[in-house]
């Protein structure tokens, strides 16, 4: 007997000296579903790894950005491991703000991710953040109201033709919307949506020489469509919605088409969260009388600051939760058909996956017909999808969001957002030296 209640003391002592000794790694991510499932599920990790404590920062997209940015480009060393988009990622590397991920392990299988996403998110060869969860953009809709409506949306779909269904389906006596479309400011909220329906209509942020081309009829026609089906066919308040809020709104059946990230299928199909999980359509983001789909591909990924002091403990985090294993993890708890889409070619090989989820062949014919390093009809200096690959963006994106967001709340027309954004972006390309 005193010889088990002094190897219980042994083993209580070594658990409370290990307790004091673990690393608290702090996270900060974005309060999209995959990673509020994630938080759920680290469990897991910290089982595995007793010596690393996990705390949690979830914040809003655009406060999110703006929080991660001013910490890693000020070295504040807030976080030690940071959820960020493809957009950061080749930006912040060049600078020396982001580690290298040469300590993954062997488990982590890099030669299975995606091509596409892998190299949006690589420098000279290099992992600098790890996929956790890739898309590309698409249509969801009601089938159900398609069909009362009398309307047919083909998977390849045009503007007009979306427009058409959307205003058919519209019924506001019900609350019934026929369109949910993002108009919540900010350049990777409504102008991600935007920068993507504007290629999709043969536009561009610039010419050539960077010269802005908001002046330009592509834009207008692009813009105009916008505003006048969000008015038309749109629910009240549209101006103040982004992803999360059009997601609810589709989800508890108030919306006919909502075209937005193709991550979002999951949650709309699952009918543990959507009143019309098993009513739902897909179809590849309309054109608008050119041949380019809007190319939006993107990731959020999961990346370590160059000024934490905790890189081997982080690395371990981000190993565990962007592998394989993490994936079945998921589909343990969840169902294939919740599992983090759009990184791994073998999650799009998987028969289990392929059956679950009904959007899978869609989505990753959306994602490999992007083409970010062509983003437009028209030639440009720049790359990227439905961003601008400049460290400027991220301001001047935000800026312009804000003045279409006006215009679809009515605050100001279409044709003075667009004189705005054109005289904002001229002046910040010129203070940045690009146009001579």
């Amino acid at each position: 007997m005193f010889k088990r209640t002094l190897l219980l003391g042994a083993v209580s002592v070594a658990a409370m000296v290990s307790f004091a000794h673990a690393e608290t790694l702090t996270i900060a991510t974005v309060n999209n579903g995959d990673m509020v499932r994630m938080q759920k599920l680290t469990e897991d990790f910290t089982k595995k790894n007793p010596d690393i404590q996990l705390e949690w920062v979830t914040l809003e997209e655009n406060i999110l950005r703006q929080r991660v940015t001013t910490d890693i480009a000020t070295k504040g060393g807030q976080y030690d491991v940071m959820t960020i988009g493809t957009y950061e990622v080749p930006i912040w590397a060049k600078q020396g703000w982001l580690l290298p991920l040469d300590g993954l392990g062997a488990d982590y299988d890099k030669a299975d991710l995606l091509p596409s996403i892998s190299d949006a998110v690589s420098v000279d060869g290099k992992l600098y953040a790890s996929p956790f969860y890739g898309e590309s953009a698409m249509v969801m809709y009601r089938k159900d109201l398609a069909e009362k409506a009398g309307v047919t949306i083909p998977e390849k779909p045009t503007w007009d033709q979306i427009a058409d269904a959307a205003k058919k389906m519209t019924d506001k006596s019900t609350e019934t919307y026929g369109i949910c479309l993002r108009g919540k400011a900010g350049w990777g909220e409504n102008m991600a949506l935007l920068t993507a329906t504007a290629n999709s209509f043969g536009a561009r942020w610039f010419d050539e020489k960077w010269t802005p081309q908001f002046d330009q009829p592509e834009w207008k026609k692009a813009l105009t469509f916008y505003v006048d089906l969000m008015k038309e066919a749109g629910p009240a308040g549209a101006s103040s919605n982004g992803f999360n809020e059009n997601l609810a709104l589709f989800q508890t059946g108030k919306c006919g088409i909502w075209i937005d990230a193709t991550v979002a299928a999951s949650f709309v199909t699952n009918p543990k969260e959507s009143k019309v999980a098993d009513k739902v359509g897909y179809a590849l983001f309309p054109t608008g009388g050119v041949e380019n789909h809007g190319n939006w591909l993107w990731a959020w990924n999961l990346g370590i600051p160059a000024g934490t002091k905790k890189a081997e403990a982080a690395q371990k985090f981000v190993s565990w939760a962007t592998d394989k294993a993490y994936t079945e993890l998921v589909a343990s708890k969840e169902g294939w058909a919740n599992v983090p889409p759009g990184t791994r070619t073998s999650l799009y090989a998987n028969p289990e996956y392929q059956k679950a989820a009904p959007f899978a062949k869609i989505t990753l014919e959306a994602m490999t017909a992007a083409n970010t390093s062509k983003p437009t009809v028209k030639p440009v200096p720049y790359t990227g999808g439905q961003f601008v690959a400049i460290p400027e963006f991220q301001g001047l994106g935000t800026a312009v969001g804000q003045q279409f967001s006006a215009a679809l709340a009515g605050s100001v027309t279409v044709d003075q957002a667009l004189q705005s954004a054109q005289a904002l972006t001229t002046r910040e390309m010129t203070k940045g030296g690009y146009i001579k």
